[in-house]
């Protein structure tokens, strides 16, 4: 599923940068594109993010998003 229409970025494509080292929306961004453009997407993403981090046994990162 499209997260980012603006950047093209997919749902996995943010999972895999997550488990590549990416523990905020502003890293995400960095990399991706997410949230760079219109930012309607930040939300979805930091949502998407933190499922991931905690599937990973990581903390939430929500105060860097």
């Amino acid at each position: 599923m499209y997260i980012c229409v603006c950047s093209g970025v997919t749902e996995q494509q943010v999972r895999d940068a997550v488990c590549d080292g990416a523990f905020s929306v502003n890293e995400l961004s960095a990399r991706l594109g997410v949230a760079a453009a219109c930012g309607c997407c930040r939300a979805l993403a930091a949502q998407i993010l933190d499922e991931t981090l905690q599937v990973l046994g990581l903390p939430e990162n929500r105060a860097a998003a």
